[in-house]
């Protein structure tokens, strides 16, 4: 093998796997701003189901929310939001908090639903759900299980606060 050739394969050898390291970091970056987008396509979707004129709310990671009428009352609305998600998020059979409402929303797609947690709403998109027409009982029973799981694992996402 000459000389010439050694350096040509080691070229070639240098490229491929160069290639191949830029194509897995793309694939990366796509991945990264999938989820990325998660949460942003979550929050606008969650703005919109949201009554303007309440200012003052936090979003939790799986899509519960809790809105604060009168945010004078509250020190720090993280941790308060927080303590609430704790106390009421969590469901347990028989208890009040596997009782719920669902409400079909207007300004976006899917649903909200409430529960015995004042001002707590857990947002479902269609997309969530295994049926193109899921009736109110799948759609409260599955926004249930999202509030249980940021009940158990309060994780704040957004905090939307009007001053």
């Amino acid at each position: 093998m000459t000389h010439r050739t050694l350096i040509a394969l080691l070229l070639v050898s240098f490229t491929v796997g160069c290639n191949k390291h830029k194509k897995e970091s793309e694939s990366l970056k796509i991945e990264m701003k999938t989820s990325e987008n998660e949460p942003k396509s979550l929050l606008d979707n969650v703005r919109l189901a949201i009554n303007p004129k309440f200012q003052d709310w936090v979003l939790f990671k799986n899509g519960t929310y809790i809105i604060f009428d009168d945010i004078s009352k509250v020190n720090d609305i993280q941790n308060e939001a927080i303590k609430l998600m704790e106390e009421f998020g969590p469901v347990s059979a028989g208890g009040p908090a596997g009782d719920f409402n669902v409400t079909s929303l207007n300004q976006t797609k899917g649903w909200i639903v409430s529960s015995h947690g004042y001002g707590m709403y857990t947002y479902v998109h269609p997309n969530e759900l295994n049926t193109t027409s899921p009736d109110n009982i799948a759609i409260g029973i599955y926004g249930r299980t999202k509030r249980d799981k940021d009940g158990n694992n309060p994780k704040i996402i957004y905090i939307n606060k009007s001053n």
